[in-house]
């Protein structure tokens, strides 16, 4: 494959040639620029044979919506739902944040399936080309070019792309069909290689969602079910009230420390660093002081597990509850603990309001909650563990990252640059 800077060759009609930056071998025919309806079919096959209904999502493509989304949210009866075959390409008004005007994707399933008669369903010329129109839609800037013009206003503002307005819509396209067969084979072995990846995630999670349930006891039961060895005979762990285990740091903020957030998933984050906007108080005065190691926790989310340990000596929001471990008290492993199923069932009872969005745990209650918890030393060492995997989870996650990244920057090579595409 070649990135070499090519000298583009006028067409007949004066405009330069439509090629892209990088190349395979022996491939210098340019690209033609024709409408969708030369290489996609609309077809309205509908599912009299009672197949299972897919969804349309971002991350995963097309997929079974049951194990995708947990439960079906199709019609009781789906025979009017649209049939989608391997190879078709799928359209899909549902908006997304970065996808404004819904998504495309190819169905990669070997068999038939249902798809909403919401979908537009499309079957391509040549089955190497739905892979290279999905990987073009990826990109939202490319996506939101091609489908913002073709929006129209429906009723109550609806925003509407008619499947045959979006077949009208023209992207750049090899024309010779080797070409287009390389570069699909080429996207094949990347999704590949994400798809290995993600499945490495997954199963890093799972693992970690199992241990844990192992790492602590059971609902009744007064210890764990699996012990490191040093600990099998240290018999049960005792049960504390947790405001023997942190008392309440009301301490106010001091000029100079980093603002911290507590989020649902990633614990205590600098504030700076999220893609938010504030309007709580910016002043050290006005915020509480979370020391390094302190577990501070959103009073309106801790029965959803909003909480972190301080990595550092930092400001918080005056709207969360400051805890400072005693001695003796590991707070990291508080942490697991405190995101377990039992101890957040535990910690919703004891939190205050009249429906779920209101309710509040305030630092009297959380002192009164009873917790079943093991030695320092054993604490430390079921820490120790989880940080460890979390620590692998990270690492594998960020290299999912750098494989979707890559190839967003391999599709900015292989396709024609937007200044030489016409809208």
């Amino acid at each position: 494959m070649s990135n070499k800077a090519k000298i583009t060759t006028p067409m007949p009609d004066g405009k330069p040639a439509l090629t892209p930056r990088l190349r395979f071998p022996g491939f210098s025919t340019p690209w033609v620029f024709e409408p969708l309806s030369k290489v996609l079919t609309e077809h309205k096959i509908k599912n009299t044979a009672g197949r299972d209904v897919f969804s349309v999502s971002m991350e995963s493509g097309i997929v079974n919506q049951i194990e995708h989304l947990g439960r079906s949210f199709s019609a009781a009866d789906t025979s009017h739902y649209t049939v989608g075959r391997r190879f078709d390409v799928v359209y899909t008004k549902s908006p997304l944040k970065a996808f404004p005007f819904g998504i495309v994707k190819q169905c990669k399933s070997d068999g038939e399936v249902a798809l909403s008669p919401l979908y537009g369903v499309f079957t391509p010329t040549n089955p190497h080309l739905g892979l290279m129109i999905e990987a073009y839609f990826e990109a939202p800037n490319r996506s939101k070019a091609f489908l913002s013009p073709r929006c129209q206003k429906g009723a109550k503002n609806t925003l509407q792309i008619t499947n045959k307005t979006f077949l009208s819509g023209r992207l750049p396209l090899p024309a010779q069909p080797r070409e287009q067969q390389k570069i699909a084979e080429c996207l094949s072995s990347v999704d590949e290689l994400i798809a290995a990846q993600a499945r490495k995630v997954d199963a890093l999670k799972t693992h970690k969602k199992g241990l844990m349930q192992q790492l602590f006891p059971r609902e009744g039961e007064t210890q764990p079910r699996l012990r490191f060895p040093e600990f099998e005979d240290a018999g049960e762990w005792e049960v504390r009230k947790a405001g023997s285990l942190f008392s309440n740091r009301v301490t106010k903020g001091e000029q100079g420390l980093p603002i911290y957030s507590v989020t649902m998933h990633d614990g205590m984050v600098r504030r700076d660093s999220l893609d938010r906007d504030y309007y709580d108080i910016e002043d050290a005065a006005g915020n509480k002081k979370a020391c390094r190691n302190d577990i501070a926790y959103n009073m309106m989310r801790m029965w959803q597990g909003a909480l972190g340990v301080a990595p550092e000596d930092c400001l918080v929001s005056p709207a969360y509850i400051v805890l400072a471990p005693v001695t003796g008290t590991v707070p990291e492993f508080f942490r697991y603990m405190f995101k377990m199923p039992a101890t957040l069932h535990t910690l919703t009872a004891h939190s205050r309001g009249l429906t779920k969005d209101r309710l509040r745990l305030y630092y009297d209650d959380f002192a009164r909650i009873a917790l079943r918890c093991p030695a320092p030393n054993e604490q430390q060492r079921i820490a120790d563990c989880l940080s460890s995997l979390d620590e692998t989870i990270l690492a594998q996650t960020q290299k999912l990252a750098a494989l979707k990244t890559h190839k967003q920057g391999l599709m900015q090579q292989l396709f024609p640059s937007p200044e030489g595409v016409e809208a």
